[in-house]
């Protein structure tokens, strides 16, 4: 699709975009020279400051004593909510919780285990950490709530759920459709406390020049750091300047920003020096936000023939009674099976844990976890393949909302992955495969995402030497950023890619809605493509009258720019030879991407990317080991901006989705509301002896109801659905169903089958 005609702009020729085009930052990142915050020097030594936690899960502080960490060695200031500066107020009426102040230190009472009550500051890290060892607190410590099992009912409706969606919906009659159905399934599933763990932890460096504080730190969305540091320390947003290059890693856990930002900026502007805090793996556990555990009611009515005619989706998470958080758990469900009577809900059950946060796909992740194993069960109940059984449910129009799709290929992404998989050797019945000690299974799940798209501005300029650089705060987070908004600017003015720079990750530059929910790339990718588009308007309105040029007179409609040429014809000109006669000095032009809810699209039509996940699993017959053999996902995005990064996204997401089934869960202690895995050691991921060979295909694609570029999000599809994949070749395996995630030995050992040896 790239190089489409359009009157009076010219083509471009190059087709770029799509390419496997390697990581322009690589280089950077291999020999160490990309500066992640924590890694930056300023001028001046910078000083460590160390976070002290609560050791209750709720109740007061009654005494604090930290004369001793203040005489340790190096030590220059101990901060507490007795000398911790006025702060300015969470505000409910700023629409959006990142953007919101993020006060620390304000007052006696203990929230949640962990919450900070002391910073330590001094001269070294480690004596900033042993200090903090020697800050003396006493508590009244209150019961509090913490168990999730034993109080799930206690619930409240929330006005709506993340994103801003709906928190209830309803169509049809589901009661007398579910009553009326042939076969039917009504189970319950339980997903546990989640993490997004990125590799870099969070880290800042505030540095105090005058009235101006710069903040080096590890975000996602630079405008909303920008704004919620200025909110809290009560500072025009003018002053406040955020410098974010390089961020390893965030899954939705730097979407804001959290204690060890504020408490670095509280404490720089109080020494008027440099101050450095991280956060320590242990310490990210109950100072970053997390994925709510949930219990999931899912009910499905069908026909004898598997045709749905009634679908439930009723989920209950726990949420921070100070700060709500509503993951869109039941939204997916929406979307995703055509049945004339529909439900799903969400409800609260506060609890006195941390608050929960976005983590890579929410609500997508876990709410599909439990409805696509509910569609296995269904599809054995009716003795159906599991995939003819999804495909008999595909929908003509949005069930719910009752507009067209987009570009909806699911159904291609089922039998394209079928074939691929080998789908045909499955036997329809569970625990009849084995290969020696194993007990072999498949499993499928289709995947489902919303895409959305957020309001984004960059900046494109054009340089009298014919190179181009892009500006914008828009952030990589390690999904390859910095390559894609060169692709697309190199393919949009026809320059080679080693001719444009992009600089991102800067509260000075145009503001975007940064790296998250799956829209980053293609909100600034259109963005770039609409700045191009104006450069070439600009360019074939300089050369159209200019005698000095070989294009005057031509038809311009019919201008290609290619090779870092403008060419009509036989004729071209260089297109610096352009910009150095007609602005000198360079020229610029800005993009834009309209929010969603300016964009008519998205009223019009129920836009979303697809998928199916096929995974191969192996049991132990007589311990329940489960090894995982092989994934294969097949996808349908809309139009692929670099073919190696997409793939390399949804690989990931399919991985991270095997460790949700299998693997991931946070356990909290029901006596203090502390997370007792709280470090790698213990709180499980995958590594690579669990993951084979794992593939994803894209199929070809471009939606033109997206944006001008055809091309939806990525980062989060691939998790969408694959859990459930695992967890149903682990049914089919073993004929064991599991509904309590993660999928366990203990769990599964009790109902294997006793084979003959």
């Amino acid at each position: 699709m790239t190089g489409q005609k359009v009157s009076g702009q010219g083509t471009s020729g190059q087709g770029i975009i799509g390419r496997a085009v390697s990581r322009v930052d690589g280089p950077l990142k291999v020999t160490g020279r990309a500066t992640y915050a924590y890694e930056h020097g300023p001028d001046d030594a910078p000083l460590y400051g160390f976070i002290v936690g609560a050791t209750i899960g709720k109740g007061r502080i009654t005494r604090i004593d930290s004369r001793s960490a203040e005489r340790a060695p190096g030590v220059c200031l101990v901060m507490t909510h007795h000398n911790a500066p006025e702060q300015g107020p969470r505000d409910e009426s700023v629409p959006y919780e990142y953007w919101r102040a993020q006060p620390m230190l304000t007052g006696p009472d203990i929230h949640h285990y962990g919450e900070p009550v002391a910073l330590v500051v001094a001269t070294t890290f480690e004596q900033a950490r042993a200090a903090a060892g020697l800050v003396e607190m006493e508590y009244a410590a209150r019961p509090g709530r913490y168990d999730f099992g034993a109080l799930k009912d206690d619930t409240y409706i929330p006005k709506m759920v993340n994103a801003g969606l709906p928190t209830d919906t309803a169509v049809g009659d589901f009661d007398a459709g579910f009553r009326s159905a042939a076969v039917t399934v009504d189970q319950r599933y339980t997903t546990p406390y989640g993490f997004s763990m990125p590799m870099e932890p969070h880290a800042c460096l505030a540095v105090p020049r005058g009235e101006d504080l710069t903040v080096h730190v590890s975000c996602q969305i630079v405008d909303a750091a920008q704004a919620s540091v200025a909110r809290t320390l009560r500072l025009d947003p003018a002053r406040v300047h955020i410098v974010s290059p390089y961020v390893g890693g965030g899954f939705g856990s730097k979407l804001g920003v959290h204690a060890e930002t504020i408490l670095a900026a509280l404490a720089a502007r109080a020494l008027r020096r440099p101050v450095k805090v991280a956060l320590t793996r242990q310490q990210v556990f109950h100072l970053v936000g997390l994925r709510p555990t949930s219990h999931q009611r899912v009910r499905l009515g069908a026909e004898r023939d598997g045709r749905l005619v009634a679908l439930a989706h009723d989920v209950t998470m726990h949420t921070n009674p100070d700060m709500e958080y509503a993951e869109q758990t039941a939204a997916t469900t929406r979307s995703l099976y055509a049945a004339p009577h529909r439900l799903t809900s969400h409800r609260l059950t506060p609890l006195d844990l941390p608050r929960g946060e976005d983590v890579r796909a929410p609500g997508d992740a876990p709410g599909l976890l439990a409805v696509e194993s509910a569609m296995d069960e269904l599809a054995d109940a009716l003795g159906m393949d599991p995939v003819e059984l999804r495909i008999r449910n595909e929908p003509t129009v949005d069930p719910e909302r009752g507009v067209p799709y987009s570009d909806r290929h699911l159904v291609e992404c089922l039998r394209e992955g079928a074939r691929r998989f080998g789908w045909e050797r499955r036997p329809a019945r569970p625990a009849t495969v084995r290969d020696g000690q194993w007990l072999v299974g498949y499993g499928v799940a289709a995947a489902i995402r919303g895409h959305f798209q957020s309001p984004t501005t960059v900046r494109v300029r054009l340089a009298a030497d014919g190179t181009a650089t892009v500006q914008s705060d828009m952030t990589d987070i390690g999904t390859g950023t910095y390559t894609i908004l060169t692709q697309v600017a190199a393919d949009g003015l026809g320059l080679p890619p080693d001719r444009v720079r992009v600089e991102l990750g800067r509260s000075e530059f145009p503001t975007s809605m940064g790296s998250g929910g799956s829209w980053g790339a293609a909100n600034s990718s259109t963005a770039v493509h609409g700045a191009c588009r104006t450069l070439r308007e600009k360019l074939l309105a300089a050369v159209c009258d200019d005698t000095r040029s070989a294009l005057r007179g031509l038809e311009l409609e019919k201008a290609v720019f290619a090779d870092g040429r403008v060419r009509i014809g036989d004729a071209s000109e260089a297109l610096g030879d352009i910009v150095a006669r007609h602005h000198p000095d360079g020229m610029e032009a800005t993009g834009e991407t309209l929010a969603m809810n300016d964009d008519p699209h998205y009223t019009a039509y129920s836009i979303h990317t697809y998928g199916a996940h096929f995974a191969e699993v192996a049991v132990d017959a007589d311990t329940a080991e489960i090894r995982l053999r092989r994934m294969l996902g097949v996808f349908s995005v809309g139009r692929v901006l670099n073919a190696r990064t997409a793939r390399s996204q949804l690989i990931g997401g399919m991985i991270w989705g095997a460790g949700a089934a299998l693997e991931e869960e946070a356990v909290v202690d029901p006596r203090s509301g502390a997370f007792v895995n709280r470090d790698l050691a213990h709180y499980l991921l995958p590594v690579h002896a669990d993951i084979p060979a794992v593939d994803a295909v894209v199929l070809d694609g471009y939606d033109d109801k997206a944006n001008a570029l055809g091309a939806k999000g990525i980062g989060e599809l691939g998790i969408c659905g694959a859990g459930a994949a695992v967890a149903n070749a682990v049914f089919h395996a073993t004929g064991v169903r599991v509904r309590d995630f993660p999928i366990t030995l203990e769990k599964v050992l009790p109902g294997l089958p006793l084979l003959d040896v």
